[in-house]
C-alpha cells in the first residue's frame, strides 16, 4: 500500500502528510511514560504503519531513555532498503542512567550533542540520521514540561553554538537534515541567520493552536513543519472520557496534566463536535482532527503515535481527507463554543 507523498521542505526528502510517533510506545520507567506497553505489539504497530504506507518515523533519544529508538530500529532492520522509512530523531534532554527517576535536563553543549547522535546512530543501527533536531531549547536546568524557560541557567549553551554544531553535523553527513523543535520564531530567526532549517517541529492541534507563528515562518522560509500532538495527546480522537482518563495508569504523564484535569471538560466537548464532521466523511474524529492541522498553510505533515495496529489504521486516513470550508467554519465554531485552547481558529 502506498500514500501520497509531499516535498519536505527544501530537504530532497518527499514524505507521507503523516507519520508514526514512537513517544507513546517508549515503554515504563521513566518521569514521561505513557504507561506500560509490550514491545512486540510496539513493533507490530510500526510495522503496520509502514505496510500502510507511512514514510517516516519519530522518535527521540530520550523517550523511555533510548528504548524507543531501539524499538524502532528493531522495527526496520530487516527491511528492504526500498522499504525503509526515513527515521527522525531528537537531541537535547540527558538523563542518569544510574537514576532513571531523576528530572531529564535540558543539554545541548557540542560535546553531549556529538556523544547523543553517536548512541542513536547506534540503537538505530543506522549510519545515518535522515532528521535531527533540537528537542528543546537549551536552559541547562532539569526538564519539566511546560514549564517558563525564559531564564535559562549560567550553563545553558547558547542557541547559536548548538545551531552551529548541528550544521556542522549535516555538513559532515552524519544527518541528512536538521530542525528544530519547539523553538519560537525569535529563536528561529537566529538559527536561520547561521545555517538554514531545514524542519521545525513544533506543537499544534485544534486544542494547542498557539504555534501559528512558526507556521508563518516556515512557509516564508522554505522550512519544513512536522507537527506534533494534532489529537492532543489523544483527546481528540474521540475515544477518551472522564472515566478513561481517570482509569489512566499511574505512571501515565497524562493523568497530572492540565488538558486531562482543568481543560478536560471543555476538551472532550470538542472532541464530541469533531463527531458529525467524521460522519459526513466516513472517517474517524482522530483523522479530522489531524486533517485539520494538515489544513493549516506551512504544515507539511503530522507526526500521530499509536500503541497498536488498531489505533495506526484509527488515522492513517488523515493523510488524504481534505475538510471542506464549512467543516472548518464548523470546527471553528466548535473552539469558540467549548473555549478550548488557545491561538487561531481556523486556517
Amino acid at each position: 500500500m502506498s500514500l501520497s507523498t509531499t516535498p519536505f521542505g527544501s530537504t530532497d526528502m518527499a514524505i507521507t502528510r503523516v507519520g508514526f510517533g514512537s513517544w507513546a510506545v517508549s515503554g515504563a520507567g521513566w518521569n514521561y511514560s505513557w504507561g506500560a506497553t509490550d514491545d512486540a505489539e510496539s513493533i507490530t504497530a510500526i510495522r503496520h504503519a509502514i505496510a500502510a504506507g507511512v514514510n517516516w518515523i519519530d522518535t527521540a533519544a530520550v523517550y523511555g531513555h533510548g528504548h524507543s529508538e531501539r524499538l524502532v530500529g528493531k522495527a526496520v532492520a530487516d527491511l528492504p532498503e526500498a522499504e525503509r522509512p526515513y527515521l527522525f530523531t531528537k537531541v537535547g534532554l540527558v538523563w542518569d542512567p544510574e537514576n532513571p527517576a531523576a528530572a531529564e535536563r535540558r543539554v545541548m553543549n557540542p560535546a553531549s550533542v556529538r556523544r547523543e547522535l553517536e548512541d542513536s546512530l547506534r540503537r538505530l543501527d543506522v549510519e545515518h540520521i535522515d532528521l535531527y533536531q533540537v528537542h528543546w531549547p537549551d536552559t541547562g536546568k532539569a526538564f519539566e514540561y511546560g514549564a517558563d524557560v525564559s531564564k535559562p541557567s549560567p550553563d545553558a549553551t547558547p542557541l547559536e553554538e548548538y545551531w552551529q554544531v548541528m550544521a556542522d553535523l549535516r555538513a559532515e553527513g552524519k544527518v541528512r537534515a536538521i530542525g528544530l523543535s519547539n523553538h519560537d520564531v525569535a529563536q528561529l530567526e537566529i538559527a536561520e541567520r547561521i545555517a538554514h532549517v531545514d524542519a521545525i517541529q513544533p506543537p499544534f492541534s485544534a486544542i494547542n493552536r498557539s504555534a501559528a507563528p512558526e507556521l508563518t515562518w516556515a512557509a516564508a522560509h522554505g522550512t519544513g513543519v512536522i507537527v506534533y500532538s494534532p489529537m492532543q495527546s489523544g483527546l481528540l480522537t474521540g475515544a477518551f472520557s472522564v472515566e478513561r482518563v481517570a482509569a489512566l495508569a499511574d505512571d501515565d504523564w497524562r493523568r497530572t496534566h492540565g488538558d486531562f484535569t482543568t481543560g478536560l471538560t471543555a476538551n472532550l466537548a470538542l472532541a464530541d463536535a469533531l463527531r458529525p464532521i467524521a460522519a459526513a466523511h466516513g472517517v474517524s474524529p482522530a483523522e479530522v482532527a489531524v486533517a485539520w492541522t494538515l489544513a493549516w498553510p506551512g504544515v507539511t505533515a503530522a507526526i500521530v503515535g499509536a500503541r497498536t495496529p488498531a489505533q495506526v489504521d484509527g488515522w492513517t486516513g488523515a493523510a488524504d481527507l481534505v475538510l471542506t470550508a464549512a467543516d472548518l467554519d464548523a470546527i471553528a465554531a466548535a473552539i469558540t463554543a467549548t473555549g478550548a485552547g488557545t491561538g487561531p481558529i481556523r486556517p
